[in-house]
């Protein structure tokens, strides 16, 4: 199963709706064991033109990797916070997430996933954010 897909991402922080990011893009959409992946190339629109980023998602955990211009890995698990680089351009960044919440609802078809999780930046406040993720194969 590689099929092609049609995949919506949104992303917003709660506290600034002016920072409210939404980029549908297409890319592919398989299943390995137990595992869906959802794979796609990131845009000049995102700011990471040359990034190639891989959903990886279970029932309950979800595992964003970048690599490319833009390089992490960011775990999203409920009650298990990541600390994780994040590689860029203009150098690299201490991230620590804490996932609030997580809602999987993936199959053969695609789905849906909501992510509500508190980032925080080399030591600043957090910031707790907002993620949709909608796959359409």
């Amino acid at each position: 199963m590689d099929k092609k897909a049609l995949i919506s991402i949104s992303s917003a922080q709660k506290e600034s709706k002016e920072d409210k990011i939404e980029v549908v893009t297409p890319g592919k959409f398989y299943k390995e064991e137990d595992t869906y992946y959802a794979v796609y190339d990131e845009t000049e629109i995102s700011g990471m033109e040359g990034t190639t980023t891989t959903l990886q998602i279970w029932p309950n955990k979800l595992s964003l990797v970048r690599i490319g211009t833009t390089s992490a890995k960011m775990e999203f698990e409920k009650n298990s916070p990541c600390t994780t680089l994040y590689n860029t351009p203009y150098g690299m960044l201490e991230i620590k997430i804490e996932t609030n919440d997580l809602k999987v609802e993936v199959g053969d078809g695609g789905g849906e996933i909501s992510v509500n999780y508190n980032m925080s930046i080399a030591g600043q406040k957090p910031q707790n954010t907002e993620l949709q993720i909608k796959i359409k194969s």
